[in-house]
């Protein structure tokens, strides 16, 4: 019985085995074209060295045009599902810990994000729809900036009626304990938010937005601040958190105190005190649990290949931890992993296996 019972310790000392849907994604499926531009293709198309924007009807050739002049990647994109892509390779076993929703179209690309979600075993239930084509996103890189054009199309087409409440796909969003939705979906349909945000918080689920980007703060701040109340976990970088701070008038610029200020808005949920992490790239990551900052991992930067999908990829690597009961200060950790291996690659992209204890 003795060895019984030590058989009994070492099994709960081990993770919990996961279940499968256990994280839950929705937002904008895009398919990334990357590519190293010069400065004059960012000036003929007025944009900014490190800026995320969508696209407007100047940008239309762009598209063309950077798959004509320069050598591009093609990878699946979109910001929360590159995060939970990468909370699914972090986790690696079981397959399928992740689901993803969103909205694309019956076409090459949408072809090729379907191809891709399965590579990553990331369980995608897709609304497929024939009047727009699927979303593509521009990352223009120069140097160690990038700048990002979205071109919405099918992802601006995600419609609650249609796919989300229906119920096979309801009882998907059921299944799942931790949910994480990016700003940017707040500009396609903040009704599917709400839907998702208040089942969370009415479960005592956790619920996790993303700033996401200054735009998404400036000019959808009325839509941002209905879902404020049910997040649990709220994240943002520096520039994010400055323009939030800005627009809800916290008369500081110190982002810790952002930190605290945004943890202290109203919130629904009251079993849980809402948690805000602020990355700062190489800066470290502020964290309201008694406000602290963790440094981020060292990198030469000789070995920086792309910073694109960094942000996602902390996020991805957070949410793998959250999502198997690990502490705030691990999930942090396992955010900087995922944040340093992907900047070593092109796009969100990451060897077979993760190499984090």
């Amino acid at each position: 019985s003795s060895v019984f019972m030590k058989f009994c310790h070492v099994k709960s000392l081990k993770t919990k085995m996961l279940d499968q849907n256990a994280l839950f994604g929705m937002g904008n499926p895009l398919l990334d074209i990357c590519a190293v531009v010069d400065k004059d293709f960012l000036d003929k198309y007025g944009l900014k060295t490190n800026d995320q924007i969508l696209a407007e009807e100047k940008h239309k050739e762009m598209f063309e045009e950077i798959v004509k002049k320069f050598k591009v990647e093609y990878h699946a994109g979109g910001a929360t599902q590159n995060s939970v892509k990468v909370a699914q390779w972090m986790i690696q076993e079981p397959h399928k810990v992740a689901t993803f929703f969103g909205c694309i179209g019956k076409d090459k690309f949408g072809k090729i994000l379907k191809e891709k979600a399965e590579e990553a075993h990331v369980e995608a239930h897709y609304y497929e729809q024939s009047e727009e084509p699927t979303g593509t996103c521009a990352a223009c890189i120069t140097g160690d900036n990038r700048s990002l054009v979205a071109n919405l199309a099918a992802a601006n087409c995600y419609k609650k009626e249609k796919h989300l409440d229906l119920e096979e796909n309801w009882k998907l969003v059921e299944k799942a304990q931790v949910y994480y939705i990016a700003g940017f979906f707040l500009t396609v349909s903040l009704e599917s938010i709400l839907k998702v945000a208040k089942h969370a918080s009415e479960n005592n689920k956790i619920f996790c937005l993303n700033l996401s980007a200054p735009f998404i703060c400036e000019f959808f701040k009325e839509a941002l601040m209905k879902v404020m109340p049910y997040v649990d976990i709220l994240f943002g970088n520096e520039t994010e958190a400055a323009t939030f701070a800005q627009e809800r008038g916290f008369e500081t610029e110190d982002i810790e105190e952002i930190a605290k200020k945004a943890q202290s808005l109203p919130k629904e949920n009251k079993k849980r005190q809402r948690i805000v992490v602020f990355t700062q790239g190489k800066e470290g990551t502020v964290m309201t649990k008694g406000v602290e900052t963790f440094p981020v991992l060292k990198i030469d930067q000789s070995e920086i290949v792309d910073t694109t999908g960094a942000g996602d990829a902390f996020v991805g690597g957070f949410l793998s931890q959250l999502v198997q009961d690990k502490t705030f200060e691990q999930c942090i950790r396992a955010g900087h992993y995922a944040a340093n291996v992907i900047i070593r690659h092109a796009g969100c992209t990451f060897p077979e296996k993760p190499d984090f204890h």
